[in-house]
């Protein structure tokens, strides 16, 4: 191969950075890695430039070998960064260096696409709300929304797909996160279509198919760039959804496990029956008495069956009515055979019913299949918290190791990086989740190539070890004042982390009525727009949920304190999580280190993560869980996040933020340390 140190160098230069020893050294794990077929676990901090340190070996083992690359990223900003920003600066300097300029495509799941046809009136109008959103049907990421941000404020359903059909004339992708801005997912299903839904073939306008096009040129390509959610569509076994490729490169890979969890899962509820059969009747014709009882039915039983797992399967009585589903569906399916001669719109809509039913007919055979009963899913009822929708049964897979072995690893070389892989100071737990454990013909390893960022000189881990443990009902009064105190030392400028949006709410009204800083809460606009307003000043808090753990980057003195409530262990009726735990310790582990310990520890990593940002950035990361500090397994959740400096003193830590509001502390080397690094000057704040 090329001289990857150099290239790495002039593409490092080109993008006015400068070297770094973390970089250089994953790069030349992926080289490696490249030139024997082997498995990578890497390591890399934020700021350690991990992009340029797998893409500089990648698009040059494409050019040179002639084996195709695939790149996966969890988000949307990620992935942008990669296509538009990264790529095509390496791209460049690799074709100085060999004289072959590597092709990159991206590609994305079939509904992220618009359809000309049906833009055209070749399809009905879709009225129905999405039957199987975000399934492994439509290839749609659930974690990252499609479309240049949200609508404009008040615009209706009719502008936002007039403004469609009008950039539907201009487009040359027809991808929708192009569209700017964005439109909801209700207007968005009035132009574009599932690949079930697709005509194919058979459509008047496949020579101008959006999608089609990104397959072609993703064929192409010497480096294709993908997502999670495509990932999860090949692990389920669907593997020509991805042309043929010998590397995978899998970024944010500790999410990895989750979202292909999430494409294999499914759920069918009396609702979604309705739905379906009153796809096949208006499109199609069909009418199924059978489908009718069916629903009725599952309606009925499901009324009176419990919230949670059902480990022994289905109730005799729901499980009939699931039987008349599958029943119903297959004979509905049969009767929707494409009719010769019918117009385009009824073709169109025969397909889209056809799509729906055929979802429908899989879902009812896996929920009756063995799975549950050799511990391969996990099925359980759930009634939503909020709205009107029905209770529905829902069913997961119990372990996707095995799938993601069989159908992403295996034959091809492959490195997963992210800035939080190891678990308790090792890569085991992740491993284990990714499948890499069960290749035998692979060996795998890991390496930390470490942070640019001194995490000691850098910020404080503050443990409340003196706080009573939070309870079922949410913080305690003493928490609550911990939080007032710590947020008025900060002067603002606090992420708050919460296990739940009762207790997020419950902090900001706290926070309104005793701070004279604003406050804003998750929920009270889009998540994009709070966070824009967060970042743009400095005396603004900000309270939220999961959704803030990862992916929030806000470097710079607006954040400067962040505030996790409480270790974010799972809920303990989590189906899946459950499951697993039980799994384990059948089979003679600790279920609960395994699973509910893993899982805490890698929000907790990323938690805390959203305060360095920078090799500039200074402030405190606050728990106020006191079992952080005073559980056995406290020292595996404190092994995982990062290792910033430790103080169980609440007067050493608000000392620490009075100074970094008051700009007494600052960036430059010299002055540093002097409050929030070093233990003696912390105690002398201390006084």
């Amino acid at each position: 191969m090329a001289d990857v140190p150099e290239i790495l160098a002039d593409a490092v230069a080109s993008l006015g950075g400068t070297a770094r020893q973390g970089q250089q050294q994953m790069a030349d794990a992926v080289t490696q890695t490249l030139d024997d077929g082997s498995h990578l676990l890497v390591q890399a901090g934020t700021g350690t430039g991990k992009s340029l340190a797998y893409l500089v070996p990648v698009l040059t083992h494409a050019v040179e070998s002639g084996q195709r690359a695939v790149i996966s990223t969890a988000t949307l900003a990620l992935q942008r960064q990669v296509l538009v920003h990264d790529a095509p600066r390496v791209a460049a300097v690799v074709a100085e260096r060999t004289g072959l300029r590597p092709d990159v495509a991206l590609l994305k799941g079939w509904h992220n696409y618009l359809c000309k046809h049906k833009v055209a009136g070749g399809y009905p109008a879709d009225e129905e709300p999405g039957l199987f959103a975000a399934s492994a049907a439509t290839g749609v990421d659930p974690a990252a929304p499609g479309g240049g941000g949200v609508p404009t404020e008040r615009e209706s359903l009719a502008d936002q797909v007039l403004r469609l059909r009008e950039w539907a004339e201009e487009t040359g992708t027809g991808d929708r996160d192009d569209l700017v801005p964005g439109v909801t997912e209700r207007a968005w299903r009035q132009v574009a279509v599932t690949k079930m839904e697709c005509l194919g073939n058979k459509c008047p306008m496949i020579a101008e198919c959006f999608p089609e096009a990104a397959r072609q040129a993703a064929r192409e390509a010497d480096v294709v760039v993908t997502n999670h959610a495509m990932l999860g569509i090949a692990a389920a076994g669907s593997a020509n959804v991805l042309p043929e490729h010998d590397v995978l490169v899998v970024d944010e890979a500790h999410e990895l496990a989750d979202r292909v969890t999430a494409q294999a899962s499914l759920e069918l509820s009396a609702g979604v029956v309705e739905r379906t059969v009153r796809l096949a009747r208006r499109h199609a014709g069909v009418n199924s008495e059978t489908l009718d009882k069916a629903a009725a039915a599952l309606r009925q039983h499901l009324e009176v069956l419990p919230d949670g797992r059902l480990p022994a399967g289905l109730p005799a009585s729901v499980r009939d009515a699931v039987v008349l589903v599958e029943a119903g569906a297959r004979e509905a399916v049969s009767a929707m055979k494409p009719q010769p001669g019918a117009t385009a719109e009824d073709a169109g809509g025969r397909s889209m019913a056809r799509s729906a039913m055929v979802v429908l007919l899989e879902t009812a055979e896996r929920i009756l299949g063995d799975g549950v009963a050799q511990r391969r899913d996990v099925l359980w009822c759930e009634r939503p918290r909020i709205g009107s929708d029905q209770p529905r049964l829902r069913l997961a897979p119990l372990d996707v190791a095995g799938p993601m072995k069989d159908n992403l690893l295996a034959g091809r070389a492959v490195v997963l990086t992210s800035a939080t892989l190891t678990l308790g100071g090792t890569f085991d737990a992740m491993a284990r989740s990714l499948g890499l454990t069960l290749d035998e013909d692979r060996p795998w390893r890991g390496l930390d190539v470490g942070s640019p960022f001194d995490y000691p000189r850098q910020g404080i881990l503050y443990l409340a070890r003196h706080l009573p443990p939070p309870g079922r009902d949410g913080s305690s009064e003493e928490a609550m004042e911990e939080l007032v105190e710590l947020v008025r030392a900060a002067g603002g400028a606090t992420l708050g982390l919460f296990s739940s949006r009762r207790a997020a709410e419950a902090a900001a009204e706290r926070l309104r009525a005793e701070v004279d800083t604003p406050v804003l809460c998750q929920g009270e606009d889009q998540l994009p727009t709070l966070v824009r307003r967060f970042a743009d000043d400095e005396a603004t808090s900000l309270m939220g949920t999961l959704s803030l753990w990862q992916g929030v980057d806000v470097p710079g003195p607006t954040c400067r304190l962040v505030v996790i409530d409480r270790i974010p262990f799972p809920r303990p009726d989590d189906p899946v999580k459950s499951a697993r735990s039980e799994v384990v310790a059948a089979a003679g582990g600790n279920g609960f280190m395994s699973v509910a310990a893993t899982h805490a520890a890698l929000l907790l990593a990323q938690g805390a993560g959203r305060l360095v940002r920078t090799t500039t950035d200074r402030g405190v990361v606050a728990v106020l869980d006191p079992r952080l500090a005073t559980a056995r397994y406290g020292t595996f959740l404190t092994r995982s996040m990062p290792p910033l400096w430790r103080t169980y003193d609440g007067e050493t830590t608000r000392a620490a933020l009075r100074r970094l509001a008051a700009g007494t502390v600052r960036p430059p080397a010299e002055q540093a340390g002097a409050v929030v690094a070093e233990p003696d000057q912390l105690a002398a704040v201390q006084g």
